[in-house]
């Protein structure tokens, strides 16, 4: 990974700025995007500078085609090509059937799917033509087994699933691309204590998982292998056979 380049969207806070860190300290410039968190993303990028790496933060709403052109653009000019694409921007929200608006089904669609969807795309194509690459993408474990109330969210999301398999196709051979399938990681801040521990009850491993758990798993990915594409990798401490 040492000189490499990195795309991470969403990589200013909470689990993409943990991702960011760790493939920082082993060598990757780490190229980021933000909406409207400037001051979030100038400090990741100052965290992964002192590291000893190149980084670099772009404004773009990266759930357009233009915004993950723009980055791939600004990515190209500071460090020559991107090696690396981590799809992790995502929203997620409950929607009652009962009460979801049009606008939540766009958002979720084009948040969760369709900026992935552009990320494999014109990064991908990018990754090609230069004759190596690799793709993750962040899906959910819940995919297959999802929750009431929730429907954009989890529509866009078996998207995903679908995504990674169709490009791990397409970008074959030069580009791997794979999803990881998160169990319960962060928690949402008006989890209280008690629906807390109910959501650790329900892991076989007895604990909700941590954003060191995906950055190791991105880690192999990238690292430790060459030879799996196409996967959708459960990280959710065995949620989806409990």
């Amino acid at each position: 990974m040492q000189g490499s380049t990195v795309l991470i969207t969403g990589g200013a806070r909470r689990v993409g700025r943990h991702v960011g860190r760790r493939l920082a300290e082993r060598g990757a410039n780490i190229v980021i995007n933000f909406r409207a968190s400037a001051a979030e993303a100038q400090a990741a990028c100052a965290e992964f500078e002192a590291l000893g790496v190149g980084a670099l933060a772009v404004q773009a709403d990266v759930s357009t085609a233009p915004g993950v052109q723009s980055v791939l653009n600004a990515a190209r000019a500071r460090f020559g090509a991107i090696e690396v694409l981590v799809n992790n921007a995502s929203i997620y929200g409950r929607s009652p059937l009962a009460q979801v608006t049009e606008a939540d089904w766009l958002n979720n669609i084009n948040v969760n799917l369709l900026g992935p969807c552009y990320g494999c795309w014109l990064v991908g194509l990018h990754m090609r033509e230069r004759g190596r690459g690799k793709i993750i993408n962040i899906a959910d474990w819940a995919v297959d087994r999802p929750y009431v109330d929730y429907a954009p969210y989890f529509v866009a999301k078996g998207g995903v699933v679908a995504l990674t398999k169709v490009m791990a196709k397409e970008l074959a051979p030069q580009v791997t691309v794979n999803a990881i399938a998160p169990g319960p990681i962060l928690m949402p801040p008006d989890f209280d204590a008690a629906t807390v521990t109910a959501v650790e009850r329900a892991v076989p491993l007895g604990r909700i998982g941590s954003p060191e758990d995906i950055a190791q798993t991105i880690i192999y990915l990238v690292e430790g292998t060459d030879f799996v594409t196409g996967a959708v990798i459960p990280v959710d401490g065995g949620r989806r056979v409990s």
